[in-house]
């Protein structure tokens, strides 16, 4: 596995893995249309927002089997705002080596993450532990999620 810098030329694979991700890893902890809310469209302002926002962060990918596998982005405050690892590669250390990644490019005191149902006990593995939960909205649904925190 090769953990790299974020390039334009990923952006579409990310879309797609960040879709994909979200309809088959988090369909047991959320509703359909909660799925679709979270995936939200592929506009012109959301596709510039989030180019703009993977840009701006440190964005690492994954690349294994010649394909990109899992990515992830935090700023530089130390928000880790995005992780998503493909379905079939996970279980496997890619989140993990993703997450290092980020800890080694962004020296921070505290990290912070909003994790999905679904992610919390790999964040918490992480030593990231539960502030609260909390509810947002996307789309006009409800999503539960949980403000987590890692000290260093």
């Amino acid at each position: 596995m090769i953990i790299r810098k974020y390039i334009l030329a990923d952006f579409s694979a990310i879309r797609t893995l960040f879709k994909q991700t979200i309809r088959i890893s988090n369909a047991r902890d959320y509703s359909a249309e909660q799925l679709a809310a979270w995936i939200g469209n592929d506009d012109k302002a959301t596709l510039t927002a989030w180019q703009q926002s993977l840009l701006a962060h440190v964005t690492l990918v994954a690349i294994q089997d010649e394909q990109l596998v899992g990515f992830t982005d935090m700023s530089d405050a130390g928000y880790l705002d995005r992780l998503y690892v493909r379905p079939a590669y996970q279980h496997q250390g890619v989140a993990t080596a993703l997450v290092d990644g980020l800890i080694a490019a962004v020296s921070v005191k505290t990290y912070t993450t909003a994790a999905s149902i679904t992610a919390r006990p790999f964040f918490e593995r992480q030593n990231f532990r539960v502030m609260h939960a909390q509810q947002v909205e996307r789309d006009g649904c409800q999503l539960t999620n949980y403000l987590m925190v890692r000290g260093v």
